[in-house]
């Protein structure tokens, strides 16, 4: 198996993961899977744990971001396929556009209120997904 193609492999998983994470994100708010992560936005908002209506609007809100992140996911999926059948060098490209439009803007919204954890998980997610991104827009650009 080529480098090529375990990266490929890579970033379907990733798009595959973004996609089952945006299922529990909108279907698991009040099953108590969440219940950490709920806690964290009440407490970045509220100070506190939030009142039974802020709760359950904070969990609406997680439950909408979930169902948009699926479909990211399919997008993603999408240009991956795309990208891999016809070497393109353009559609990697775009695929780090818009982890470079996303990541900033994420940490700085998210860092206004206090939410670090947001920081550790952008990080990460660019560190899986540009250097692939990378490597893949300069080999298939010379392909």
């Amino acid at each position: 198996m080529t480098l090529r193609r375990k990266l490929i492999l890579w970033l379907q998983a990733v798009a595959v993961l973004h996609l089952l994470g945006g299922l529990l994100l909108t279907w698991a708010g009040n099953t108590g899977l969440l219940s950490g992560y709920l806690l964290s936005l009440e407490l970045a908002f509220w100070g506190q744990a939030a009142p039974a209506a802020g709760h359950s609007q904070q969990v609406w809100w997680v439950a909408l971001f979930g169902a948009t992140l699926q479909s990211y996911a399919l997008y993603m999926l999408a240009l991956v396929r795309l990208a891999d059948r016809y070497r393109s060098s353009a559609a990697w490209g775009w695929l780090m556009a818009g982890l470079l439009l996303w990541a900033p803007q994420d940490i700085v919204v998210s860092l206004q209120v206090g939410m670090w954890s947001h920081l550790l998980v952008d990080g990460l997610a660019l560190l899986a997904l540009l250097p692939p991104l990378y490597w893949l827009r300069r080999h298939d650009r010379v392909a």
